[in-house]
């Protein structure tokens, strides 16, 4: 049995990088700047300390934290760095409390790294854990509401030094609509910290050991282009998951709405697949996948695009025409496909009422 994962160095944060955004479904945010701002981090000589959730103590105060925005936006408007640390200290002036340790909204993408930075930054540890184990576009798609926890008050903070805190809202539906009006105004994206919670609240509603997951699946990904093992299927074997098409690019529409990037992309299958066309809805993240029409996977399932060659995975605003890539189909936690979830992030959340979720490992 393996040494649980206790603190993230220079030499791990190019496989988180690729297993995060693997788990992102093309979302989250492009993990490579995070990276970058990370590895400063550990230049200056700070620490990225990881507390295994089980290790985590029932009274310790927990904040999750992340990005909010497009991930678009990301790769055109450069975060100055410490924007989840003004929100972090927002929320910790506001409930009077001083917070323990942080842990990320979602796994998926630039999200993964942004605890990790912000840990670093306020000498705090990270959970090894996560409120999605994906990325989802909307707040009130983590564990953390699903299951109880009401985020407000919670504050943002973006590149310019604004910060708005907000102290109250009927629920987190709410709470994600006013965010995402002010998230608009500040350009597409911040940084945005919630209320603190209870240790042993979040032992019961994170999805467990996922930093050392997206670790554990880019390492293997770098390991199988290195002793040239197809890096797609290893993808496929390290997470149980299921190959939905090879395909090119024949089609994008990606466009800002809202504060999120929407659209879809049309495909055009080859080897196995020749012939085959598909297409896949995405709003932030991929969220229905097609072939010839029929739904094949679907939120809360993680759909995946890879790079045909090299298993990278390509988030959404790297969808480029043309593009070879492979597409697979990877099934969600348990805890994002109970009843609750699937009220708040399974396809008629989305807007899909004639899409009936059904778990893509069922036979």
């Amino acid at each position: 049995m393996s040494e649980p994962l206790t603190e993230v160095t220079d030499a791990d944060l190019d496989a988180i990088e690729i297993g995060a955004a693997i788990l992102g479904t093309g979302g989250g945010g492009n993990p490579y700047i995070g990276k970058l701002r990370c590895r400063e981090e550990l230049k200056k000589g700070n620490i990225i300390k990881v507390i295994p959730l089980d290790e985590l103590p029932d009274d310790a105060l927990v904040v999750s934290l992340g990005g909010i925005g497009a991930p678009v936006v990301g790769i055109e408007k450069i975060e100055e760095g410490e924007e989840c640390l003004r929100a972090l200290r927002a929320v910790e002036r506001e409930v009077g409390k001083t917070v323990d340790a942080l842990i990320s909204v979602e796994i998926g993408g630039a999200n993964s790294m942004e605890p990790m930075l912000t840990a670093a930054q306020a000498g705090l540890p990270v959970v090894d854990g996560d409120g999605m184990g994906r990325a989802f576009p909307e707040m009130q798609m983590c564990t953390w509401s699903i299951y109880g926890h009401r985020e407000a008050p919670a504050a943002m903070a973006d590149e310019k030094g604004s910060i708005v805190v907000i102290r109250d809202t009927p629920d987190d539906v709410w709470l994600e609509r006013i965010a995402r009006s002010v998230v608009v105004t500040m350009g597409a994206a911040a940084g945005l910290a919630s209320q603190p919670m209870r240790g042993e609240f979040v032992k019961r509603a994170a999805i467990p050991g996922t930093i050392t997951q997206a670790l554990k699946l880019g390492r293997a990904v770098l390991d199988a282009q290195a002793n040239n093992v197809d890096p797609v299927q290893t993808v496929i074997d390290q997470e149980n998951g299921k190959l939905l098409m090879t395909a090119k690019i024949v089609d994008l529409e990606r466009h800002l709405k809202g504060g999120f990037a929407v659209g879809h992309l049309s495909l055009e299958g080859f080897d196995d697949f020749h012939g085959d066309t598909g297409r896949i809805d995405l709003q932030n993240e991929f969220l229905v996948f097609r072939r010839n029409d029929v739904v094949e996977a679907c939120v809360p399932d993680l759909v995946v695009v890879l790079d045909s060659d090299t298993g990278l995975p390509i988030t959404t605003e790297m969808l480029r025409y043309g593009q070879r890539v492979a597409v697979i189909g990877l099934p969600a936690h348990p805890l994002m496909r109970s009843p609750e979830a699937l009220k708040v992030v399974g396809p008629a959340a989305f807007g899909y009422d004639d899409i009936t979720f059904t778990p893509m490992d069922a036979s």
